[in-house]
């Protein structure tokens, strides 16, 4: 084979493992990874079923806190130290496992079912200002004491939740 088609041929090859791996891996772009519990083994090794269990962690990201505004008046930023976002998610999770026909005929599986669903939360914050005015810009006055302010921005976490529970036959 010519080198120029050897060439060709490992450009081709090198294209479609890339596509097959971008497409194989959606929880990459969805940030997070999924996680299986391996049972396969120790089933057929004890000969009897066992659970599925699987899950999913998601990758918490930092993103850009917001920046300091100036208001008129005020010799400080309104946020002095302002509250960072971190976006991540709650770990998600899937279980399957056998029942002794404990809810009658039919029903021999339960399932918990647990996605991992999107996590926003703000890092606590602080807002102060110093004990002085800000100084008269028409006369020559210096400025006047005044009292602090110093108030805490409270941490915020907004998630929404939600689990299923499933009984049922088969596998």
């Amino acid at each position: 084979m010519k080198s120029t088609t050897r060439g060709t041929l490992a450009a081709v090859i090198t294209g479609v493992a890339a596509a097959v791996g971008a497409a194989a891996t959606p929880a990459a772009a969805a940030n997070t990874v999924p996680v299986a519990v391996p049972l396969t083994g120790a089933e057929q090794a004890l000969g009897t079923e066992l659970p599925e269990v699987g899950g999913e962690i998601p990758l918490p990201a930092a993103s850009t806190p917001e920046t300091p505004r100036f208001v008129t008046g005020r010799l400080m930023p309104e946020r002095t130290v302002p509250q960072v976002p971190v976006n991540g998610g709650l770990p998600g999770l899937g279980a399957r496992a056998p029942l002794a026909h404990v809810l009658g005929h039919g029903f021999d599986h339960v399932g918990v079912a647990a996605p991992a669903v999107p996590l926003r939360t703000l890092a606590p914050g602080l807002s102060m200002d110093a004990p002085l005015t800000a100084p008269n810009p028409a006369g020559s006055q210096l400025p006047e004491l005044k009292q602090p302010e110093i108030g805490i921005l409270a941490p915020v976490l907004r998630t929404d939740p939600a689990a299923a529970l499933t009984a049922g036959p088969g596998r």
